[in-house]
């Protein structure tokens, strides 16, 4: 699902300096009438986000990081689902969260109280950095991590970041949505309120890079009930457990959010 023309079918030929790669229309379903994305064949290399956030936006393109793991499992093998892939724009992020926490929240994690909280204001002091500039920076340390080889360089047709996986159909979180483009509402709200850029997009993982991130412990506190209707595996699966922890350790002061599905 591209919300613009699609350009991939034109790589070839549209300018860009880019290494050998491949342009992936595999889905769930067989293949897909055009490209969802194209990835380089080789480990990504310092500066290749920014230089492609700035060369490939004027053809509807957007960069992400893709994560092939451990096993090296590329986005051929992700089934992908466009097909059953709604619009972002079409969904309302408070009520998707809501949806979720009704479903999701317990005494432990949401003690005293299990009403829906509402969403997080945008933060209100610290230093806003500019998301893109920040990004860039980010995917470089991934990229001179010893984890680097795992992480090629991608380009996806979406308006914005945040629409990144809706664009491909992507299927991480299949179980806790089949639609993504749901999740990728709330990744809007995010964008406008925490400056996120989608960075790296893994077979059952994200990371987003945060240009403006929770500065006191109670805004903190806040987006965290966020995160568990977001992802609540991140939260109950993973130490730190409890909200106030993750919360804490997680996303105050912090530039980057990763989430896991089971």
């Amino acid at each position: 699902m591209a919300t613009l023309p699609n350009s991939l079918p034109s790589l070839a030929t549209s300018g860009l300096d880019l290494p050998s790669g491949t342009l992936v229309d595999v889905t769930a379903d067989g293949p897909w009438h055009e490209p969802l994305l194209w990835h380089a064949d080789e480990p990504v290399r310092p500066g290749a986000w920014r230089d492609l956030r700035t060369r490939a936006r004027g053809l509807g393109l957007l960069p992400v990081l893709v994560d092939g793991g451990r096993r090296g499992l590329w986005p051929a093998g992700w089934e992908l689902d466009p097909a059953r892939t709604s619009y972002p724009g079409d969904h309302d992020a408070e009520e998707v969260l809501r949806g979720f926490w009704e479903d999701n929240a317990d005494d432990e994690l949401a003690a005293p109280d299990t009403a829906w909280p509402g969403l997080s204001p945008a933060p209100r002091g610290g230093t806003r950095e500019d998301p893109d500039v920040l990004a860039g920076e980010i995917a470089d340390m991934f990229a001179e991590s010893p984890d680097g080889p795992r992480f090629r360089m991608g380009l996806v047709p979406a308006r914005r970041s945040a629409d990144i996986p809706a664009s491909i159909g992507w299927r991480g979180p299949l179980n806790h949505e089949n639609d993504v483009a749901r999740l990728c509402a709330v990744l809007r709200s995010w964008e406008d309120r925490f400056d996120i850029r989608v960075l790296i997009i893994g077979f059952d993982t994200l990371v987003v890079s945060v240009g403006r991130p929770p500065t006191t412990p109670e805004e903190a506190r806040g987006l965290a009930e966020e995160h568990f209707a977001f992802c609540p595996d991140t939260i109950d699966q993973s130490p730190p457990y409890g909200l106030d922890l993750y919360a804490e350790r997680n996303l105050l002061s912090q530039s980057t959010w990763g989430f896991w599905w089971d």
